[in-house]
């Protein structure tokens, strides 16, 4: 180019033929003749690119400031670019080759308009797939951050930079990368959509692997290495060894209970960890331990604690069978949910304790061998069952909380930890009871009389009926055999029905004897007379019927018409005839006198009866 200009000028400086040479266009300060610009034009025209608008060219950076880069492409002016169009190449330089793309070849300045952001454009998916299909490093420019990721420039094309693929440490501050050209390998390539995806990751994986596999193979159990904490999750914390990762799970951070790891240690800690196990499988697993490097405990435990002392803790893991209670760092207890109360209801742990709870313990079992302890709390009170014969003697009556129910009776609880069962037969002296909930419900205080004290197995046989007096040593002379009374069906089942009857009392009738008279049968809630057929003092029982109210009857009535016809169709005998009016009436007279003096006897006895059954009344004043 520079010998071109040389020529050129040696070309102007030659001697114009006098004869030639226009006198007017001198004047006018044109001192060329139309020949020599011709010439001249000639002589540009073969030294300058022919080059065309629209279409990619390559052209030498020979200017650079803030602003702008100017670029030679061999016309006869220089070209202008932006240099925001070269931000993913922070090291141009004058001299560089870069492709421009001519916009305009001369503007209303006359000025050259070029753009590399667009040449690159051009060409850039060529050169993605490329890249791609030849395993190619590529510089990318990192132009913003989104949303899982970066957006970065490579070759005019925005492509995205997932957050894992930044480094192979996580990354917390996305935003310091930023602004910054880095060097990427293409990973994937959607044609369709035209999105390219782009790793940093890549780059150093493979260093790191080499280096991976070295540090792996002088790795040995037991070693003590310095590391860096990398990350944190719920199960353990990832520590840097310089190149290999390794895991210490929660359970080797601390002796102690550790609820996350972010109590133990913090991210870029640095700190010293013990290798516990080298998988060299294809996942190639190294187990850490920090725990390890203190001494255990237990070890520490004083020596002259023993079962029976009393200690005090601190609740630190709850279950429903129990509580672990951390008496020191790193050593534990477990106070079984059967310690907690003297009380044998099945009841759960976190009805007496939670986490967090400060409590003193007795020991109940030491186990230094093993390095296991379980405590009690319910040592520290008294026995109730040391005083129960005292407390709780045979005839003392209570008040206790209904606690369950089973189909031969009620179990109660007098205080916490003596309990009792009160036997379905136990409940009442009058009512049929099936099932106890019929009679109470769970919760409920209900007053019971102690009838027998099992200490050995820790039960009291209890009675809630003997409050009262046994009521059928009455109820025997009123229910009395053919003695008839109202009574109402309350139920009915497959053999008979229930009858309710005065004074509280319940009897029983067969089906067949609940037939009423116009032959139709009785239903529940019907009130009928009853016959009692059988009463059993000592069973309880009462046999009641509905038929015999008037098939009894019926029979007396028949029997008595018997009696009536067969003395009408016998013969008059010769004694009756000659019975006068004056000896019939006689007779009949002296009958009453009979009847009556009977009645009187039978009044006087029943007065007696009654008059010892009731109390006696007080004296008049």
């Amino acid at each position: 180019m520079e010998e071109n200009k040389e020529n050129i000028v040696e070309d102007v400086k030659k001697p114009v033929v006098p004869g030639d040479f226009d006198w007017d266009a001198y004047e006018k300060g044109d001192t060329l003749t139309s020949q020599s610009k011709e010439e001249l034009t000639k002589l540009y025209d073969k030294t300058l690119n022919a080059i065309k608008d629209k279409e990619v060219v390559e052209g030498t950076v020979i200017s650079i400031n803030k602003r702008e880069v100017v670029v030679n492409v061999g016309y006869k002016s220089d070209g202008i670019v932006p240099m925001s169009e070269f931000r993913y190449n922070p090291d141009l330089k004058v001299g560089d080759k870069v492709e421009v793309y001519v916009e305009n070849q001369e503007d209303k300045k006359g000025q050259l308009i070029l753009s590399h952001k667009q040449a690159r454009a051009s060409r850039s998916w060529e050169r993605v797939n490329a890249a791609l299909d030849n395993d190619e490093i590529v510089t990318g420019y990192i132009k913003c951050r989104t949303k899982g990721g970066m957006i970065v420039d490579v070759f005019g094309i925005e492509a995205f930079l997932p957050g894992s693929q930044i480094d192979v440490k996580p990354i917390r501050d996305y935003d310091v990368f930023v602004g910054k050209t880095m060097e990427f390998k293409i990973v994937k390539i959607n044609q369709e959509f035209k999105n390219v995806v782009v790793s940093h990751k890549a780059l150093i994986e493979a260093e790191l692997e080499q280096q991976k596999q070295e540090i792996m193979s002088r790795l040995q159990k037991g070693q003590v290495l310095e590391g860096t904490v990398k990350n944190i999750t719920s199960y353990g914390a990832f520590i840097d060894l310089g190149g290999v990762d390794g895991l210490i799970h929660i359970t080797d951070l601390s002796w102690g209970r550790v609820s996350h790891p972010e109590d133990v240690v913090k991210l870029d800690q640095k700190l010293n960890v013990v290798v516990l196990e080298v998988d060299n499988d294809e996942k190639k697993r190294i187990a850490l331990g920090l725990k390890q490097l203190t001494p255990h405990p237990w070890d520490a435990l004083d020596p002259n604690l023993k079962v029976g002392d009393k200690v005090k803790g601190k609740v630190v893991v709850m279950a429903d069978y129990g509580a672990f209670v951390e008496i020191a760092p790193g050593v534990e207890g477990l106070i079984h949910v059967s310690e907690m109360s003297w009380s044998q209801h099945l009841r759960s742990a976190q009805d007496f304790l939670k986490v967090g709870d400060e409590v003193e313990a007795v020991i109940l079992t030491l186990d230094r061998e093993e390095r296991k302890m379980s405590l009690g709390i319910k040592q520290l009170r008294p026995d109730p069952w040391e005083t129960v014969e005292t407390k709780y003697a045979v005839g003392t009556r209570h008040m206790a909380k209904v606690r369950n129910f089973t189909n031969f009776g009620v179990f109660v609880e007098i205080e916490e930890g003596v309990d009792g069962l009160i036997h379905i037969s136990d409940l009442s002296w009058t009512k049929k009871i099936k099932h106890p909930s019929e009679f109470t419900q769970i919760g409920a205080e209900i007053e019971v009389q102690v009838l027998e004290i099992d200490k050995e197995n820790r039960r009291l046989s209890l009675g809630h009926k003997q409050l009262e007096e046994n009521p059928w040593g009455v109820l025997e002379n009123t229910f009395t055999v053919d003695s008839i009374h109202e009574g109402t069906i309350s139920e009915i089942n497959d053999k008979g029905a229930i009858i309710a009857l005065p004074y509280g009392v319940e009897g029983f009738s067969p089906l067949k004897q609940l037939v009423k008279e116009d032959g139709s049968q009785a239903k529940v809630g019907e009130t009928l007379p009853f016959k009692v057929t059988e009463f059993n003092k000592d069973s309880k029982r009462i046999i009641l019927s509905h038929v015999r109210t008037y098939d009894d009857n019926k029979k007396e009535e028949n029997e008595n018409k018997k009696r009536r016809a067969k003395k009408e169709e016998s013969p008059a005998t010769p004694a009756l005839e000659k019975t006068t009016l004056g000896d019939i009436q006689s007779l009949s007279e002296l009958k009453e006198q009979m009847d009556a003096a009977a009645l009187e006897k039978l009044a006087a006895k029943e007065a007696k009866k009654a008059s010892k059954a009731a109390p006696e009344a007080p004296a008049a004043e």
